[in-house]
């Protein structure tokens, strides 16, 4: 995409475009806040999202909960309530496309630091009837603190766009890396797995249901770290129990196909699937057609090549059951072998 194009998208307001490899032209750039100026991104409130032709000529923002960690852990003030508007950034390369929106890369022109901003398009979330999806997945991720969860920090909107201030995560999409190296190495592979346990358990005590862990919803930081970086699915559900049924096919629990009352172990199921992934290159019931992956599943029709560690097949397969009550937990899943035995403690995949 050109600059004329990016210029366009993000309504004249102040792009930088990319050039000969550089992400800005002009200024240093920082993924951590300078010494003296701490990058404080608002929490977004849930409400503050609107997608009413009456918000013309207008331009909103989440409101501020208080200082970041990074403010609070060093002893300065808390800064005052922050409003955000398209102007405050410098917009660089444009990182990934979807449905509704681009991503791109941003620098916060005050303290330099680098984000990735996610910019939606209001008629495109009103078509697909998204908005609620959206208002939900603002309130839950904006709350979220955790090594591997990527970081909402804010957001604002004007009278045809949202914008989602997010971490940047600077090695981009782990999905792309499984295509590339087809499988990862089961060390690799504990690794991701004993992070994303330890996530979802945060996520769970919290009472959040992510429903949708897959590899296109994970990111990898700029130290290899991954980060569960997509919440459109999940779900604040206090009470445990949900009926929708959401998510990616391959990666959907029995009681999702069975339309049957769903908790937190789908995602559990999902860590099951996950490994496999990994370990394999393929989900592991993949088949032809929707109808024959639904019978597979609902059979737990679970087969291993023969190059799967016996650890490994033990640790799935306790993760893949078709009772819910039955599948590993999350903090036995941290005490199986094959975790203890090959994850690197840091959650950084050794260099291979």
């Amino acid at each position: 995409m050109d600059a004329n194009a990016r210029s366009n998208i993000l309504g004249n307001a102040g792009v930088l475009a990319s050039s000969q490899g550089n992400a800005f032209r002009a200024g240093t750039t920082t993924t951590a806040p300078a010494k003296s100026v701490e990058f404080a991104m608002p929490a977004a409130r849930g409400a503050g999202v609107t997608t009413n032709a009456s918000d013309a000529g207008k331009e909103n923002t989440g409101a501020a909960r208080g200082a970041a960690a990074n403010a609070s852990t060093s002893g300065e003030e808390a800064p005052a309530e922050k409003r955000w508007q398209l102007s405050d950034f410098d917009i660089g390369k444009p990182l990934g496309r979807g449905k509704f929106g681009n991503v791109y890369l941003a620098r916060e022109k005050r303290s330099k630091y680098i984000v990735a901003l996610k910019v939606l398009f209001k008629n495109q979330l009103q078509q697909s009837h998204v908005e609620h999806q959206l208002r939900r997945e603002i309130e839950i991720q904006s709350h979220l603190r955790h090594p591997n969860i990527l970081r909402l920090y804010g957001y604002f909107y004007d009278q045809n766009r949202v914008y989602l201030i997010l971490e940047y995560a600077a090695r981009g999409e782990l999905y792309k890396e499984l295509q590339k190296t087809k499988r990862f190495s089961e060390k690799k592979s504990a690794t991701y797995i004993a992070s994303l346990a330890r996530a979802l358990m945060y996520c769970h005590h919290k009472h959040v249901i992510h429903r949708d862990i897959k590899p296109e919803n994970l990111l990898i930081g700029i130290k290899g770290e991954l980060k569960i970086a997509d919440f459109g699915w999940s779900v604040h559900a206090p009470n445990s129990r949900r009926q929708t049924l959401c998510g990616t096919l391959d990666y959907l629990p029995p009681e999702m196909v069975e339309g049957r009352d769903h908790d937190s172990a789908v995602d559990v199921w999902s860590l099951g699937v996950l490994a496999y992934e990994f370990l394999c290159g393929v989900p592991p019931f993949e088949a032809e057609g929707h109808s024959e992956t639904y019978k597979r599943i609902l059979r737990v029709d679970l087969h291993f090549p023969s190059h799967v560690s016996a650890n490994a097949r033990d640790m799935i397969s306790a993760l893949l059951t078709k009772d819910p009550k039955t599948r590993l937990q999350l903090s036995k899943l941290l005490e199986h072998p094959w975790i203890t035995e090959n994850a690197s403690p840091n959650g950084i995949p050794a260099a291979e």
